[in-house]
């Protein structure tokens, strides 16, 4: 009898969030398919090991996990392309962003990371939306911001989004930021409401605004030497059970959002919705940048949002 193929899955957060219960449901499904075939084992939080989040790309690459998944703004430095997508304002609308994700856009930017890492990308969980929170005081225009530490992805693009609007910003990874929180050592840091709460954020900073400044996504990449050793079936297999556990966890994640919010509101704390003045004064401030960005990445990508 030959040992069963080992596939071990793993992210950062605990297992009641949309991305694990993603997880096991790709678990389950390969399970049900493949019965002893198959040995499916998971780390539902790397930074309960010791790790930091960051560390899920290396545990991934190098076959210590098979399959994880990260926020791509992570790969920025590696992979240029992806700066593309940190493009504040980039998207008004979650089914339009989700859409080119999916599409033309998507499969550019899955080509941009397999041609440097050693993954295979097999689809696209969201993170979504991301808002600003800060313990200071209210935030309803750029000059609110003025002068404060925030904490921003491994992401030039996100830095240099903030610099615009008068921040502080400092480049670091989620358990830095967490222990930063904490301690008051950073002033705000911009997370879907979801992950703040998923983070405890909310007991620290008191002001929350729905700026809704960058939409991300969250490839999931497999250890591509395994992936590519398996048989057809179970390469087919993975590859279904990955494209329903996207769907699963995008639904997940409107409810966690709507979850969340009632979270932070029940902490006592504010949640700051922008009106349509308030809003624009926000994507004015960093016009610059998306000015800039047509000479960096050109056209093509703008047109692959809409196509």
């Amino acid at each position: 009898m030959t040992d069963p193929i080992s596939i071990r899955m793993g992210g950062y957060g605990p297992p009641t969030t949309s991305f694990s219960r993603a997880l096991k449901l790709i678990g389950d499904a390969l399970e049900r398919q493949f019965g002893d075939r198959v040995s499916v084992k998971y780390v539902w939080n790397i930074m309960d090991f010791g790790y930091r989040a960051e560390e899920i790309l290396w545990l991934v690459e190098h076959g210590v996990l098979t399959l994880g998944y990260q926020s791509s703004s992570y790969l920025t430095d590696r992979v240029g392309e992806l700066g593309f997508v940190d493009l504040p304002f980039l998207f008004a609308e979650r089914d339009a962003a989700r859409a080119a994700i999916d599409g033309a856009l998507g499969r550019f930017l899955a080509e941009a990371i397999e041609r440097r890492v050693n993954y295979r990308i097999l689809g696209w969980f969201e993170n979504g939306f991301r808002q600003v929170s800060n313990r200071l005081r209210p935030v309803r225009a750029p000059a609110d911001l003025e002068g404060m530490r925030i904490r921003v992805l491994p992401s030039d693009v996100q830095a240099e989004t903030f610099a615009l609007l008068g921040c502080i910003p400092l480049r670091m990874d989620l358990t830095e930021a967490i222990a930063g929180i904490k301690a008051g050592t950073l002033d705000a840091q911009e997370n879907p409401f979801a992950n703040t709460v998923t983070y405890g954020v909310h007991k620290f900073h008191r002001f929350h605004t729905v700026t809704n400044h960058f939409y991300v996504s969250r490839p999931i990449f497999l250890h591509r030497p395994s992936f590519e050793a398996w048989p057809a079936d179970l390469q087919r297999a993975m590859r279904e059970a990955v494209a329903r556990a996207v769907a699963f966890q995008r639904e997940l994640a409107i409810e966690e959002d709507r979850a969340a919010r009632a979270a932070i509101l029940s902490q006592g704390c504010d949640i700051i919705e922008l009106s349509a003045g308030e809003h624009a004064a926000f994507r004015a401030a960093v016009a610059p940048l998306r000015d800039d960005a047509r000479g960096t990445y050109g056209s093509k990508m703008f047109d692959l949002v809409s196509g």
